[in-house]
């Protein structure tokens, strides 16, 4: 006896013996939901395959590098992002020459734009209105420890080449720096190698881009003009315009333009004390950062750039402030020439100094 399946027939209750014979309609209907069935069942499949994945390989896979895959790493597992790489090491500046240096410092009274003022001369030969309000003659000797400050009166009757006699200080509104450093160059017979000119806008800016200086007043007194300031002795803080009033004051002191050189001098001493404190010129980035600085309100010759600049900055590293010496140019009192009040040159004291200037031996007169 043959053994019905459990369960009802496909074709209907009650019916025993064999199968009949499917019509051709049912087994197209058999054939799709067998083909569904499977379509189904691979869906189910992949989307428990892809859903029981981490949720970082969801997404559209990158283009595969390796046959292994590489686990997506735990937050503790994560590796810090590299160190950035050092700055590389800044451009050496490049050494002077071991041979002393003179350089002249150039201070015009101009209270527009002195720069501009002796551009227009050197074009048209035509004269301007400012003067050497200060003059001084360094001297850089070849092992930079040391500087030698010459102070020139300003109103030393002296020959200006091409010109004639004169004080010293017209040879800026005659003739400009050029004029003014053969001026200098033929009264001592040395060669200037650079020069420098600041004027009174020019000081105020530098002085105060520094953050003031720090100067020792060795006569108490009170500026007799602009602010009318007053120094006390002993060490000031001063700012730009303090700064100019002590440089420029001589009404206030007995002896005059005598006193008024001195205290060029102390603040010229000041600023490189300013400059070289705690090594800075050791830097060589901030050595490059105040010649930019400085470009701006200095006047030089054409051929002190910048980058000169930069290179004579660094060659004071190691310079002592205390073994800076100085001296006024001998004179040989005072009179009057066509109704003006001048300082008469000893020629024989300046002959002495020239000398030890050109033999390296200024250190026996300009003393710290």
């Amino acid at each position: 006896m043959v053994s019905t399946p459990s369960g009802p027939d496909p074709i209907g209750p009650g019916t025993s013996g064999p199968e009949p014979t499917a019509p051709a309609a049912l087994k197209r209907r058999r054939v799709i939901a067998a083909v569904l069935s499977l379509v189904l069942v691979s869906f189910v499949a992949v989307s428990a395959l892809l859903f029981s994945r981490p949720a970082a390989q969801v997404a559209a896979p990158a283009p595969v590098t390796s046959d292994t895959a590489t686990a997506t790493p735990t937050p503790s597992e994560t590796t810090p992002p590299p160190a950035p790489a050092p700055p590389p090491p800044p451009e050496p500046i490049a050494e002077l020459p071991a041979a002393p240096m003179n350089i002249l410092v150039i201070g015009s009274d101009s209270r527009a734009n002195a720069r501009e003022q002796a551009a227009h001369t050197a074009a048209t030969g035509e004269s301007q209105d400012h003067r050497s309000d200060a003059l001084m003659l360094v001297q850089v000797p070849a092992d930079r420890h040391a500087l030698y400050v010459i102070s020139i009166m300003r109103d030393l009757w002296v020959d200006i080449p091409g010109y004639g006699a004169s004080k010293i200080n017209a040879g800026l509104e005659v003739g400009g720096i050029d004029l003014t450093t053969r001026t200098v160059e033929s009264l001592l017979g040395i060669h200037v190698d650079h020069t420098l000119m600041l004027d009174f806008n020019g000081f105020r800016s530098l002085t105060d881009g520094l953050g003031g200086i720090d100067v020792n007043v060795p006569i108490p007194f009170q500026a007799t003009f602009d602010t009318e300031h007053v120094f006390t002795a002993g060490v000031n803080h001063l700012d730009g315009q303090a700064a100019l009033e002590f440089s420029r004051e001589r009404y206030a002191f007995v002896d005059g333009d005598f006193q008024r050189v001195q205290d060029q001098r102390i603040m010229l001493r000041a600023i490189l004390a300013k400059l070289t404190a705690g090594g800075a010129l050791n830097d060589v980035n901030a050595v490059r950062s105040l010649a930019g600085f400085a470009a701006c309100c200095l006047t030089v010759d054409k051929s002190f750039d910048p980058v000169q600049a930069a290179i004579l900055a660094y060659s004071l590293r190691n310079l002592d402030v205390n073994a800076i010496g100085t001296m006024t140019l001998p004179t040989a009192g005072v009179g009057t020439v066509a109704g003006q009040s001048v300082v008469f040159p000893d020629y024989a004291g300046i002959n002495a100094v020239a000398a030890a200037l050109r033999d390296g031996r200024i250190g026996d007169y300009a003393v710290p």
